[in-house]
């Protein structure tokens, strides 16, 4: 039945979007700051592997007689997933948010840092529990977060100056990991092998094992490169590569130099646009706001690649060789973007790149105003005023 079939795909991808969501908070709390980087790109390690799976799947079963044993495919990883569910372990950030005193959060924080003393411990305890009581004091003195306390996260986060670039800088990212045209690429990698090689699937594995490849070397890079960094090198080399897609479509270089563009735009998108943009939501939002960010975040991705999921085929029809020039565009802003605004995520908390922001902006002149110096200027006395208006009605008379 095509609506039975309609009904269960739209509950694996309600389910697929629940876990893009959940995996990155759920990894950000339970990794050392030192393993951040790593563990949140694990979640876009995990997601090439599985369509690098499928890819090697679908050599067996993308047949008229064996297509529907890829839905089991699906049945019998979730039955895995829900074995092995008992061995999760809960945030312990989650667990000193509900209970200070939890000693099933002492338990895992000793279980995941491998301490051996309650000393040790009760200091880790003493990190979150201080980043907590700074993040629910933020706005204690303050009308506005007072008037704000009914609103949801969300409507807070948006109504928050202090994160205002930060959740742009966060859909920045988002729309352009998805409008960079990579799963144009992948949805419609077949376009790029005709004429080239025989079997349009041997060629959309062989790009799912380079981006598998190129996903594990950003798992060695994280941590070592920073993440605005890692942004420029992805955006400009997919942006490089787009040149030579759209040279090579044009005829002034061969298919061959056209797989070998598109192999190198996977690689740059591996390093940085494929796992950064969920992972530095868990670095640029502190508690308070980092589901309702991971939340909207994965809205406005959804969305973008849904549009270029059903416009790409359209587009590639209109514009012909020049369909990946849109995409190349997107990805010169982005590493414009990159490059002048988006702040440094990389060795800092929440708090801290928030202080940074507004320390920036704190000493930026607007009409010869120092808005640092004025918070530190005593305001003109009334004596001074006189005097000040003494002075000009004596160069009045003169």
């Amino acid at each position: 039945s095509l609506i039975l079939v309609t009904v269960a795909r739209a509950i694996v991808g309600v389910a697929s979007g629940a876990s893009t969501v959940l995996v990155p908070i759920y990894l950000g709390e339970l990794a050392p700051p030192n393993l951040r980087g790593v563990m949140g790109t694990m979640t876009q390690f995990a997601c090439v592997l599985g369509i690098f799976f499928a890819d090697i799947v679908g050599f067996f079963l993308a047949n008229p007689a064996g297509w529907r044993w890829m839905f089991f495919v699906i049945s019998a990883l979730a039955m895995v997933q829900l074995t092995m569910a008992p061995l999760l372990l809960e945030s312990p950030r989650w667990l000193l948010g509900k209970n200070p005193d939890s000693p099933k959060a002492r338990f895992i924080i000793k279980k995941l840092r491998g301490f051996r003393y309650d000393e040790e411990v009760e200091t880790e305890v003493e990190l979150y529990l201080g980043a907590s009581k700074s993040q629910s004091s933020d706005g204690d003195g303050d009308d506005d977060s007072q008037q704000g306390s009914g609103k949801s996260a969300m409507a807070q986060m948006f109504a928050d100056k202090n994160v205002r670039l930060l959740v742009v800088s966060t859909f920045v990212l988002q729309m352009a990991q998805q409008l960079s045209g990579i799963n144009a690429v992948f949805f419609y990698s077949g376009l790029f092998f005709e004429g080239v090689i025989d079997n349009p699937l041997v060629g959309t594995t062989l790009i799912g094992g380079v981006n598998v490849l190129a996903t594990y070397v950003a798992l060695l890079l994280m941590d070592r490169c920073g993440r605005r960094t890692l942004i420029m090198w992805s955006s400009g080399g997919m942006f490089l590569s787009c040149v030579v897609i759209v040279s090579a479509l044009l005829g002034y270089f061969s298919k061959l130099v056209a797989l070998g563009a598109v192999a190198v735009y996977v690689v740059f998108f591996a390093i940085g646009l494929g796992p950064i943009p969920f992972l530095i939501v868990a670095e640029m939002f502190d508690g308070k706001y980092v589901a309702a960010a991971m939340s909207i975040s994965g809205l406005v991705n959804g969305i973008c690649n849904f549009f270029v999921g059903l416009f790409f085929p359209g587009m590639n029809e209109a514009l012909g060789a020049y369909s990946f020039a849109p995409f190349g565009i997107v990805l010169l802003l982005t590493f414009l973007y990159a490059w002048l605004v988006l702040p440094e995520t990389a060795g800092t908390t929440p708090e801290e790149l928030q202080a940074k922001l507004v320390a920036k902006n704190a000493g930026v002149t607007y009409h010869n105003l120092d808005i640092e110096g004025m918070a530190s200027h005593v305001p003109p006395s009334m004596d001074e005023w006189d005097d000040a208006l003494a002075a000009m009605a004596d160069e009045e008379g003169l």
